[in-house]
């Protein structure tokens, strides 16, 4: 299996070295010609408008799309604005998932904070919580369509989604020891595999 990580700018090392750590082949994309051959791809966090304008600049936003409309993508924090079709404001973004985001929807950076999180989909979620950490996170507003939130806060806030083989959590999985939520990308990008 071979996975991309979208390495314009952001926290894409993390990434890497989870992935590299589980024994999966790691991929750095910055052009359209190096998503060839990957099994899926992942949109890190950093600044989204950043992420967006490089993308424009390096000619990657159709072949991103074309890339997400065949394989299992994953949008972390910024990816997950990214991803999504209205974070009401004016900026590049793929628009594939039926979400709704609101960016630094938490607060600014000297408000970050770690949490358990229940994550139902996990094996193990509801007896061992995922350890997540929200750096100036956006907030998932809406998940419509076919969009389905998979994660919240204890008090009801949206904070990852599902929409077949795409994910988006607004928090940071790459930062923690825990690699529960690369594994089960690792198992969307499976099920892709197995249907093609």
């Amino acid at each position: 299996m071979k996975i991309g990580v979208l390495a314009l700018q952001g926290a894409f090392i993390e990434h890497i070295k989870m992935l590299e750590g589980m024994g999966v082949e790691a991929i750095e994309v910055r052009l359209p010609e190096q998503l060839a051959g990957l099994d899926g791809l992942i949109i890190p966090g950093g600044e989204s408008t950043t992420i967006g304008k490089l993308a424009v600049m390096y000619d990657l936003m159709e072949p991103l799309r074309r890339f997400a409309a065949e394989k299992a993508v994953w949008g972390t924090c910024a990816g997950m604005i990214f991803m999504a079709q209205d974070v009401g404001a004016n900026q590049p973004l793929l628009g594939i998932m039926d979400i709704v985001v609101a960016r630094n929807a938490f607060g600014r950076q000297v408000e970050s904070f770690e949490t358990g999180l229940d994550v139902a989909v996990f094996e193990n979620g509801q007896s061992a919580p995922f350890p997540a950490v929200f750096i100036r996170a956006p907030k998932l507003v809406e998940a419509k369509g076919d969009a389905e939130v998979i994660v919240r806060l204890a008090d009801g806030t949206a904070v990852a989604a599902q929409q077949g083989k795409w994910l988006v959590t607004s928090f940071h999985p790459e930062l923690t020891g825990d690699d529960r939520f690369h594994r089960y990308f690792l198992s969307l990008v499976r099920e892709v595999k197995i249907d093609d």
